[in-house]
């Protein structure tokens, strides 16, 4: 870890691999919630399987855990040192003409995105830990039924909760706007590659987020409407 800190390149590469690896997580989260809008069955059978199957929960979980904890303790790590490298080579360095918004502000987002992230583990996480492993019920049922499609509703009947979740997921998009292409730059992604990955990385930013906030409106409005 030593080694990681001390080296700039060891960190951004460090940063753009755990970035990866979170990008992907979020295309397989979202595509086991996008069930939620067509199916309750499909949802509840994908999240009981998510939430026992072993290697996800004692392998992948602790793993998305780190890498998440990780990515944001390098982002910080990198922006205190840009800075600091700015302050010593620039002393009239403006951000504005040299970067875009997005780039100058990741660790504002991020920042904003961790405290969303913390909540959500509050929200979901913690609750479902407690009541497989205190609890001891690994069954995922309640009333005979599968609990999960029910208890995903119930998390977006407050539209104060919903707004969170709408203005978290645009600040998701515009980290990850500048992130994606970033992380690939970093990983040497920056030569007759880099107008796809520029346009991969634009079309990620918008649907993935965007897919969030439509499950997230969709279960709060078919609430309100029945």
């Amino acid at each position: 870890m030593s080694e990681i800190l001390s080296s700039s390149i060891a960190r951004k590469v460090a940063m753009a691999l755990s970035a990866l690896f979170l990008i992907i997580f979020l295309l397989i989260h979202l595509a086991v919630n996008l069930t939620s809008l067509f199916s309750a069955d499909v949802f509840n059978q994908a999240s009981h399987f998510m939430g026992t199957n072993p290697l996800i929960q004692f392998a992948m979980q602790p793993i998305l855990i780190f890498g998440v904890v990780f990515h944001f303790v390098m982002g910080f790590v990198l922006e205190l040192k840009n800075k600091k490298s700015r302050n010593v080579k620039y002393v009239n360095y403006n951000g504005a003409a040299n970067a875009s918004w997005m780039s100058r502000n990741m660790a504002i987002s991020g920042g904003v995105i961790l405290i969303f992230i913390v909540i959500h583990f509050l929200d979901f996480w913690i609750p479902e830990l407690n009541t497989k492993y205190v609890l001891g019920d690994m069954s995922g049922m309640h009333g005979g039924e599968f609990r999960y499609f029910e208890e995903l509703q119930h998390k977006f009947m407050s539209p104060v909760k919903v707004g969170v979740y709408v203005i978290a997921f645009i600040l998701l998009a515009l980290h990850l706007a500048h992130g994606f292409q970033s992380a690939f730059q970093s990983m040497g992604f920056n030569n007759k590659y880099t107008k796809f990955v520029k346009n991969l990385g634009t079309i990620y930013s918008i649907v993935i987020p965007l897919g969030f906030i439509i499950i997230a409106l969709y279960h709060y409005f078919i609430q309100i409407n029945h």
